[in-house]
Formats: structure tokens, sequence, C-alpha cells
């Protein structure tokens, strides 16, 4: 039975993470998830806390919180013993999303889940989170995480979205953070569902769009860091699907993507929106999504092979 608000309580409307989260499922239901599957999220999205902040810069990552955190709310004790990724048990894996996420509290001023930030750091702060959740109640784990992705929200919500902040020594504006973390939490709430058995719909296109965005403009920095040599070139990038774009890409760090405006460009890139976003995220490689290329193939090819280079555990 559905939950009825109490006196006084908002009734959430459609832009609310969790009630999106229950209608995308609801659309979405024709994908013969396995029997039980669907209906065990569903009630999970409608009764789990509502995020404070849900608007503007900070939507992408409040939606798929949510959408981690119904996941979290319908897993059973043995599904959070399970391994899912990187050799991490459930519980582990929101500890390290708990850890990555507490490394941007802490350069915005937010709340810090877990022990005094002591490693500023992916791996060291992950290591100290995981440490620190050992043996505590999943549920401990899971408000921990939550609470703190919370407080990012309303934090973040309050500052201009071109503010430089440098979480582990990475300075990028706090609106590309934002969409950092809502890239892994997506990745990692995919990861988790694939090993549960549980669906998991596509972020809402308005959410996905401006984290498309973030991965074309991060293509110059990922052949710098790959050592690929994109010697003043550029490609046109087209992703295809809700939430998708065609952007012009100068792969020189001194310059920026931007919605394809025409500019000549080495080589034309065409592939799904979702398959290039967690190529960027680690998930997957050039040769196993489907790609149309036109152009100097070489330079696609060094693109695609360094697409995955700033990508993490």
């Amino acid at each position: 039975m559905d939950r009825h608000p109490a006196p006084g309580e908002e009734i959430p409307g459609p832009s609310d993470p969790y009630t999106r989260l229950s209608l995308d499922m609801m659309t979405e239901a024709g994908d013969a998830p396995p029997p039980g599957a669907l209906t065990r999220l569903l009630a999970a999205a409608r009764s789990a806390r509502r995020s404070a902040v849900t608007t503007g810069f900070v939507a992408s990552y409040a939606g798929r919180v949510a959408a981690m955190d119904a996941l979290l709310a319908s897993a059973s004790p043995a599904d959070w013993a399970r391994e899912i990724v990187e050799g991490w048990t459930l519980q582990q894996l929101v500890a390290h999303l708990a850890a990555t996420d507490s490394l941007v509290a802490a350069a915005i001023g937010a709340p810090v889940a877990g022990p005094p930030l002591a490693a500023n750091d992916t791996l060291g702060r992950t290591a100290d989170m995981i440490a620190f959740a050992d043996g505590l109640p999943p549920e401990r784990v899971r408000a921990e995480w939550r609470a703190q992705a919370e407080a990012i929200c309303e934090s973040a919500a309050k500052m201009e979205p071109a503010t430089p902040v440098d979480p582990g020594g990475m300075s990028f504006p706090v609106s590309d953070h934002l969409l950092a973390r809502m890239l892994e939490t997506w990745i990692h709430t995919d990861d988790a569902a694939t090993v549960v058995g549980l669906p998991l719909p596509r972020p809402l296109a308005e959410h996905l769009h401006p984290t498309a965005d973030f991965c074309a403009r991060l293509l110059p920095w990922t052949m710098l860091l790959s050592g690929a040599d994109g010697g003043g070139r550029a490609i046109r990038l087209t992703l295809t699907g809700p939430g998708g774009g065609a952007w012009h890409v100068p792969l020189d760090v001194t310059r920026v993507a931007v919605p394809d405006d025409g500019s000549p460009a080495h080589a034309d890139l065409t592939c799904d929106v979702v398959e290039f976003c967690f190529l960027l995220g680690g998930r997957g490689t050039p040769g196993t999504i489907p790609v149309k290329v036109t152009g100097d193939a070489a330079l696609a090819r060094d693109v695609l092979e360094a697409s995955p280079a700033l990508s993490g555990p």
C-alpha cells in the first residue's frame, strides 16, 4: 500500500527524484526484470527518504542518489554481503561512494561522513571508510552515505555553479564535481543492480545531458593523461538517445568543447550516450560499444582508447 502524506507534508511532484524513479521504472517495466524485482525497487523508491535539494545543477547527482538509495532500501542481508566490483561487497561499495563523496563534502564545507578526514585522496579515504564501516550494520552505512549526499546537495545548491573547488587536489567548478559524483554513483548503482538482479532505469534526459556534456569536455584531459597527442586537432562527437547531443571538441586542454557549431573536425564519432558515459566511467572498451567513425580513424581510436583515463575504482 502506498504511503499517504502526513498532515502538512508536501506531496512530491514528478520532479522529485524518488517519484521520477518510480515513474521511470513503470515506463520501462516492459524490459522484463526478474520476477518480483520491479515490485521490490518500486516499494523502496516510494518509502525512501527524499533528498532536501533536487533542483538546479545538483539535480543529476540527487537523481542517482535516489536510485542508489532505493536499491539499498530493497537489498537483503545476503545482498549486502555480495561481492559487487573491485572485490568490494555492497557494504564496502557504499563505503567507497561515501569516501569519494566525503572529499567533495569537505571541500564545500558540508558535514563529512565517517571518521575525520585524514587522507585527501580517493584510495586512502576509501581504505579509511571501509575500515570504519567494517562490522557496522548495513543500515548505518547506508544512512551515513545518504545523509552526507543530502548535505552535499544542500551546500552545493547555495554556491555559484562556477565556483572552483579542489577535492583530492582536482580543481574544477563545483558543478562539474557534482556531475562527476553523479557519474560514479550511477555506474556503481548499475554495478550493484546487475549483481543483485534489480532493474535500473536510465537517468532522466535532463539529468543525462549535462553529464554527457561533462564527459565530452573531459576528452582533452583524458587524451593528455593517457599520453595521446591531440596535435591541435578536433573531433565532432554525436551522442544518440535521450539526453544526447552533438559537440565540437578541440583536443587541447586550453580550449573547451562546445555544442556543435559546424566548425571543421578531423574525425566524427557517433555512439549511444549511455555507452559513451559508461566508457568514460571505466565500463566497457572501445571494442565493445558500437561507434560510427568518419574522417581520421586513427585519431578516433586514440580518443576512444584514452576515454577511461580519468576513471577510478
